[in-house]
């Protein structure tokens, strides 16, 4: 393995314009492009390229094209997951979500975070930091999910909120920068 792809790995500052990782945005590029295009293709045939896309697929595990992702490999959905149209999950850190999540269009989950330096960023230095959604949680259209933030089952974020901090379990949070506005 490389030593950008392990600093990804690890959390660090690393180089994406790296051969390796190039290589990988290559594969998702073509598995995103076929899972699109089969729209209408069978069940069978969208989930066995999901499957090859997604790092751990639960069953029955729905998405909506299109879908993007950065490289998928470091997705883990859970089982009865649906995520509607135009989902843009940046795995450049491990996203995970739960079993029986709802996933509203448009909405994106973002790992990636860039140097707040602008010599650094210029350079290209960049890091992922994970995000977790637990289970039974519905993300309303158009909500983003920052870096580093994890979501706790069973909460409910209203649509087009910004999640830049960690939402308790069993909440209702909504807004730009996403508040907590009652318990459920």
């Amino acid at each position: 393995m490389g030593d950008n792809k392990d600093r990804m790995l690890a959390g660090d500052w690393y180089i994406a314009d790296d051969e390796e990782l190039l290589a990988q945005t290559v594969r998702r590029a073509e598995l995103c492009a076929a899972y699109n295009a089969a729209s209408t293709a069978p069940p069978a045939q969208r989930q066995a390229i999901l499957g090859q896309l997604i790092g751990d697929l639960g069953e029955d595990v729905r998405i909506r094209p299109p879908f993007q992702c950065d490289y998928g490999t470091y997705i883990s959905i859970g089982a009865r997951t649906f995520v509607n149209f135009g989902a843009v999950f940046l795995d450049a850190a491990r996203i995970t979500i739960g079993e029986d999540v709802q996933i509203g269009p448009n909405v994106q989950l973002l790992t990636p975070t860039h140097e707040l330096d602008p010599g650094r960023r210029r350079e290209g230095w960049e890091k992922g930091e994970p995000i977790t959604i637990g289970d039974n949680v519905w993300l309303g259209g158009g909500v983003i999910v920052c870096p580093g933030v994890t979501i706790g089952e069973n909460t409910v974020v209203g649509a087009g909120s910004v999640v830049t901090r960690d939402l308790p379990p069993g909440v209702l949070a909504v807004g730009n920068p996403a508040r907590v506005l009652r318990s459920l």
